[in-house]
């Protein structure tokens, strides 16, 4: 029910807050296992929980799209209550993991928890319903910058909008899938809204958008290489873009999770190789 791809948009970016708020510390870029451990279960289950909220308030949703209905709770694979256990599960441990980083991050815990159980609600009454799920994967480098360090900067705020305008950009292009199911469904989205041509516009500027708010983090505290990183971010994103047209959706999957995953994890590669020879 839960794709590995899910958490591999949001994992790479976490460990480069986590890097970043060690070099702000004054450390070498590494915080230690307990503080990587911690970061990395903090990740999963918060993302787990996400994903298995967002299964259980659109099983009747995803019972009526043709593209959707073969998921694992509508199609009987699943039990709602099994699910639900999951759920619980995965939101007990996450802020158990919270507890253990700092008193700040069990503060936030719950916000951060709200936030991405929330999104799954959004496309109920609002088009802004990309870039809420932006902000749920954004937050990433944040918390983990707050897991290292206790507090925030100006650096992992901008790399938090960066992050928010990069998933937007790519979910706006999944989004146009479901374009007429929406509409019909009376579900809101910006395709839905606007229409597939003006939507892949409103997905490119966001692209767009996210290459700018990486640079100064990215600068900042990865030099030439995070400036590499980001420069590799940007090819992938003009290829992303390239492979769906408003008219022609048929590698749609290929740009949603291929591609986006190779840009997480390219950025983080790149910064370590960064930190290896530096």
């Amino acid at each position: 029910m839960i794709k590995f791809e899910h958490t591999v948009f949001a994992l790479p970016h976490a460990f480069l807050g986590m890097i970043f708020g060690s070099l702000a510390s004054g450390g070498n870029g590494w915080p230690g296992w307990r503080i990587f451990g911690l970061i990395l279960l903090a990740m999963v289950s918060c993302r787990t929980a996400a994903m298995t909220y967002n299964r259980i308030a659109d099983r009747d949703i995803d019972a009526r799209n043709d593209r959707t209905r073969m998921r694992a709770i509508p199609a009987g694979l699943l039990s709602l209550r099994k699910a639900n256990l999951f759920l619980f599960g995965s939101s007990a441990l996450f802020f158990v993991v919270s507890a253990l980083l700092n008193t700040t991050t069990l503060v936030l815990a719950p916000i951060a928890l709200f936030v991405t159980l929330f999104y799954s609600r959004t496309k109920r009454f609002t088009w802004l319903c990309h870039v809420w799920l932006g902000l749920s994967l954004g937050i990433a480098p944040a918390a983990a910058w707050i897991a290292v360090t206790g507090r925030l900067a100006l650096e992992p705020i901008l790399y938090t909008l960066g992050v928010t305008a990069w998933t937007a950009g790519f979910d706006i292009i999944y989004a146009m899938q479901d374009r007429e199911f929406d509409s019909e469904q009376g579900l809101f989205s910006i395709p839905a809204r606007f229409g597939a041509r003006r939507a892949l516009l409103i997905s490119r500027v966001l692209h767009f958008v996210s290459v700018l708010l990486f640079i100064w983090p990215f600068w900042r505290f990865g030099g030439g290489f995070g400036i590499a990183a980001v420069l590799f971010a940007a090819g992938m994103l003009v290829y992303e873009q390239s492979l769906v047209r408003w008219d022609d959706l048929r590698r749609v999957n290929m740009a949603f999770f291929t591609v986006n995953g190779f840009i997480s994890v390219g950025m983080l590669l790149i910064v370590l190789v960064g930190r290896l020879v530096g």
